[in-house]
């Protein structure tokens, strides 16, 4: 049997991103500072998405052919699509064009999407596998001869059970995460899965509200395995809540210190998550990034939203030391929710100006099909147009702003966060890192003993607050 995995990357649409249903590219508005940031965006070349890894290695594992194609429609028994949201009324006119073309050939649709809007679907003459991908392994022959164009699969129960993803189908040398990273070629990899927490505008928790672990040890020799295989140089962890389970996070650690050569990974994670000696047990195996949610400092905001809020300081102090460790931080935050103003815009602007993390990346709030904030806002979005579905364009309608009033502030906050002289001069090192052997020791040798500790942390608040923005 002939596999074909089709995919797209219309749009600069980067599939694995917003829990699946896909982001987009900064689309260089605000005059010659936003060209300048969208040609930094454009650096990267990310990975595909995760789960066309995997389904390669278990597409094979089934004993099938399977190829990689990107935009084109050979011939083939079946097809599987992962669709983002920018890219899912293209894809689907590419699926009603095979079902003319290829009347045979069964269409599988994957992935968030996929679980989201399962009637989008319902006119395509495909198969939607609603739950996770990777569920194919243990259900294909049930998922092949369904006779209903929706099957639940739900999700893998021992995540060890999967074959290591196999990258060799796609163009793997080029995978490049420059914002977390120096050391080229770049995959993704996963410790967990799942996210516990409840806000209820993230797609994240929309198949499960609980986090399934790996076993440390198969982490590391899914390591080893794509040094070897592909060479790869550096490792973005997908998790959303990493460090969630400590333990599992140190053993990890421990692994990957143990391995044949030095690499570079990054995590995601919540601030309140990361103690200070496993940060510094992390940096030590080679951690070189972490991302972070912060969102907006607005505690009403976060509650009616049901985010869990963070302490001010606290965020401050982690993205300082961070800084004082050597590790940079990218950091999350959201503009555009409803009710905004041109104040509450700025508030978060300001906000991530005195943090000063080493990346900033300003989302516009994007309601999600399948999250509780899409439900409680369908009367509000003003564009259907999913292919603006990026997090760079504003779709709703807003009690206080226009749309166009919500685009500008946004350009600002890009512009207004990145061209000052603080943000060069405390980030500058982290960002090119070579130009360690031009700086004073001082700078280049940062003092960890210093660096925040919990209550000890005064100085670098202090430092963080009347810094000259």
């Amino acid at each position: 049997m002939n596999v074909v995995l089709w995919d797209t990357r219309r749009n600069d649409v980067q599939k694995d991103f917003a829990g699946g249903m896909g982001v987009g590219m900064h689309p260089g508005t605000g005059g010659w500072r936003g060209k300048i940031v969208r040609h930094l965006y454009k650096q990267d070349y990310r990975p595909v998405a995760m789960n066309f890894a995997y389904l390669a290695a278990i597409v094979k594992k089934l004993g099938h052919n399977v190829s990689y194609s990107l935009d084109e429609t050979p011939q083939a028994d079946v097809f599987i699509f992962n669709p983002a949201l920018q890219t899912v009324d293209a894809e689907r006119r590419v699926m009603q064009s095979i079902r003319k073309q290829q009347p045979n050939a069964k269409i599988l649709v994957v992935g968030q999407v996929a679980f989201a809007m399962g009637d989008f679907f319902a006119d395509s003459g495909v198969t939607v596998v609603k739950g996770e991908a990777e569920q194919l392994l243990f259900k294909w022959d049930d998922v092949l001869n369904a006779e209903t164009p929706v099957v639940d699969v739900g999700t893998v129960a021992d995540l060890d059970s999967l074959p290591i993803p196999d990258w060799s189908l796609f163009n793997y040398k080029k995978f490049r995460i420059k914002y977390d990273f120096h050391r080229f070629p770049s995959t993704y990899i996963q410790q967990s899965r799942g996210c516990t927490f409840k806000c209820n505008y993230c797609p994240y928790i929309m198949i499960e509200s609980k986090t399934r672990f790996r076993d440390p040890a198969a982490i590391t020799d899914e390591m080893r395995f794509g040094m070897k295989r592909y060479g790869f140089e550096s490792f973005k962890f997908r998790d959303p809540l990493f460090g969630l389970n400590r333990k599992k996070a140190l053993e990890l650690t421990e692994g990957i210190r143990r391995l044949d050569r030095p690499i570079q990974f990054s995590v995601e994670t919540r601030v309140d998550l990361m103690k200070e000696d496993t940060l510094r047990a992390l940096k030590g195996a080679g951690l070189t990034s972490i991302t972070i949610g912060i969102e907006t400092p607005d505690e009403a905001t976060l509650k009616r939203y049901s985010r869990v809020a963070i302490n001010d300081d606290r965020q401050r102090d982690f993205v300082a030391l961070c800084r004082s460790l050597g590790i940079r931080t990218v950091a999350g935050f959201m503009v555009g929710f409803p009710e905004d103003t041109e104040a509450s815009i700025r508030h978060v602007l300001n906000y991530a100006r005195s943090v000063n993390p080493t990346y900033a990346n300003f989302n516009i709030v994007t309601p999600y099909p399948g999250t509780a904030f899409y439900e409680s806002v369908k009367d509000q979005i003003a564009d259907h147009d999913l292919s603006k579905y990026s997090v760079y364009q504003p779709v709703m309608k807003y009690s206080n702003l226009t749309a166009e009033e919500v685009s500008k502030l946004h350009g600002e906050c890009f512009s207004k966060f990145y061209f000052r002289s603080r943000y060069l001069k405390e980030n500058g090192l982290l960002l090119w890192p070579g130009l360690k052997r031009f700086a004073h020791p001082r700078l280049s040798r940062p003092n960890l003993n210093n660096a925040s500790k919990g209550s000890d942390s005064g100085s670098a608040t202090t430092r963080a607050r009347s810094a000259a923005a």
